[in-house]
């Protein structure tokens, strides 16, 4: 998942985007109306969290743009005031829940799940897919039957491919999804996660590589495949393509 945090307290934004992190949800920060609807227009983000209190184009007038976009990123409204009626107007502009300041962190986690949950496309709560298991709720992933235990940057990336269905997902979108816009482009962050992750998951590899393309989740591993260009080699080197070019993983 990567969130959008629309906020001029840095303090608190910092804050909110570390907390995130920590949940494996990556986070890019605006300061202010012009920085967000910037990011907006190009970035691709699962929500939206907005302070309705911004400098520059306020926070209403963001969550305008949102709609009218047709981009279907549900929005979640910070504010300090807890009428009802200033509730009323935000929903009415279109936001999808909202949460008054000051609040948990584990509340506002909660709510992003619950949000990412419900968007438009469904989408079931547990996946399954060549053996795997993976459940972005309770952030446990089985591999027939086998729990495994994954890094919060490991389980990131695996939830994008197993979110695609044995297509194939590039390093670049893979670096854009998983991690967030202050990520090296010219990293080699993608690779050695990719590696780390097929070793955790165990033979026969379940991470295809297609050199130059990207990665996909073979929905039929065979025993064999490692060292076949698909997988990893025997000492667990990955033959991909870098985001940049600069590796082969």
């Amino acid at each position: 998942m990567r969130v959008l945090i629309v906020e001029d307290e840095p303090f608190l934004a910092e804050a909110v985007r570390d907390g995130l992190r920590l949940e494996a949800i990556a986070a890019d920060i605006a300061g202010d109306g012009d920085c967000a609807l910037e990011l907006l227009s190009v970035n691709s983000y699962d929500l939206a969290v907005l302070d309705r209190d911004i400098p520059g184009p306020s926070g209403d007038e963001v969550a305008r743009r949102i709609v009218a976009s047709g981009s279907g990123i549900p929005i979640l409204m910070l504010t300090a005031a807890d009428r009802i009626d200033d509730k009323a107007s935000g929903f009415q502009l279109g936001a999808d829940d909202y949460l008054t300041k000051p609040f948990e962190l584990r509340e506002l986690v909660l709510r992003l799940r619950a949000l990412d949950r419900r968007r438009g496309y469904a989408r079931p709560p547990v996946r399954e897919i060549a053996g795997l298991r993976l459940d972005p709720f309770r952030r446990e992933v089985f591999r027939d039957g086998r729990y495994v235990a994954l890094t919060r940057k490991q389980f990131a990336v695996l939830e994008v491919l197993v979110a695609a269905e044995g297509g194939v997902v590039s390093a670049e979108e893979l670096l854009e999804r998983a991690w967030d816009e202050n990520a090296d482009p010219l990293t080699n962050a993608v690779r050695i996660t990719v590696s780390a992750l097929r070793k955790r998951l165990g033979e026969p590899w379940v991470i295809a590589t297609l050199p130059g393309v990207g990665y996909r989740i073979d929905a039929r591993p065979a025993a064999g495949s490692a060292g076949d260009g698909r997988g990893t080699g025997p000492a667990g080197e990955d033959r991909g393509t870098g985001p940049a070019g600069n590796d082969r993983g």
